[in-house]
């Protein structure tokens, strides 16, 4: 049988709403998911609701499940956990993690859901694709044992990549952000956090997370000889400069960017994007990770919050549907 959803649309670049969708049924191999909680990733999402996508990458940056074009109107998000309501007998009530825009029913093919492991609660469970950008990052970055590790950004991906950095043995995590208040993010996550002006120095591997460019400067600066600076912020449509003619080259930096939508080489052939996505949910037992959703607010407010959200320092900000 049929039934109703409801999902939310950028109808105009800085403006959202709550659009009616009729759902088919669910055919073979596929499943219907009631959504229980989505998550706004802050950085890209603005970004999208500003409609500040260039056009060379309107195609490259299109979400898995994603309904319209940009810049509008256009179905966007990646981060909705849900019970599987009808499918394959396997699947039906469990508990799932899909790239999905913000949306109170859909039905996706069974090959598409990640099913949440038993110690990750639901509410938890939003963080997971901002974690699989982590654990990708650090991959990118070759963390090794002992390494003196800097993240310039204390937004949710600059903040998993200190804390999955910090898993590593015998590690110097260092999370750096101009916003004091995320100190308390970082000892949650249990690294050290330090204002721009007060950052250490001579770093093995650097990340950049903050999309600015006196963030992505401090990095460069921040790196020591033969160091590694990995960049994981997007800049969209936004130009960036960078002073060259400083040490860059006596120091023989080496500047990287990582996205997600491949797997890091380092990993490429024996990893694909289903066991990262089931490793960063396996992550996601600890509690501490809690310190990362920064608010909550009910579906139906979502075209209020998201202007705010897109100009505001928030977190991982949580969507509830239940």
């Amino acid at each position: 049988m049929a039934t109703d959803a409801r999902a939310f649309w950028i109808a105009e670049p800085g403006r959202g709403e709550l659009r009616t969708e009729r759902l088919r049924p669910p055919g073979d191999d596929e499943v219907l998911v009631r959504t229980m909680f989505s998550a706004v990733s802050r950085g890209t999402e603005a970004l999208v609701f500003e409609g500040r996508v260039p056009p060379s990458e309107r195609d490259r940056m299109r979400a898995p499940f994603q309904a319209g074009d940009f810049p509008a109107p256009v179905k966007y998000g990646y981060a909705c956990v849900g019970e599987v309501e009808d499918g394959p007998a396997e699947l039906r009530g469990r508990t799932v993690f899909v790239l999905h825009p913000h949306q109170t029913r859909f039905v996706v093919p069974a090959s598409a859901v990640n099913v949440v492991p038993d110690g990750v609660p639901a509410a938890r469970a939003v963080l997971a694709a901002n974690l699989e950008t982590a654990v990708n990052g650090v991959w990118d970055g070759d963390v090794q044992p002992g390494d003196r590790v800097s993240v310039v950004g204390a937004g949710t991906v600059g903040s998993l990549v200190a804390w999955v950095a910090s898993r590593i043995a015998a590690m110097d995590v260092e999370l750096i952000d101009v916003n004091p208040a995320r100190a308390s993010v970082a000892r949650a996550l249990g690294v050290r956090f330090a204002l721009p002006a007060a950052a250490a120095g001579d770093r093995d591997v650097v990340f950049h997370t903050s999309a600015s460019e006196s963030g992505l400067q401090l990095a460069l600066r921040l790196a020591g000889f033969e160091a590694h600076i990995v960049e994981l912020s997007w800049y969209g449509d936004r130009s960036v400069s960078l002073r060259l003619g400083e040490a860059f080259h006596a120091r023989r930096l080496t500047l990287t960017s990582s996205q997600v939508g491949h797997v890091a080489p380092s990993h490429r052939a024996r990893w694909d994007r289903r066991r990262r996505m089931a490793l960063a949910l396996s992550l996601l037992t600890d509690p501490a990770l809690d310190a990362l959703i920064s608010g909550e607010t009910p579906f139906d407010a979502l075209p209020e919050v998201m202007p705010v959200l897109a100009g505001g320092d928030a977190l991982c900000h949580r969507i509830r549907y239940v």
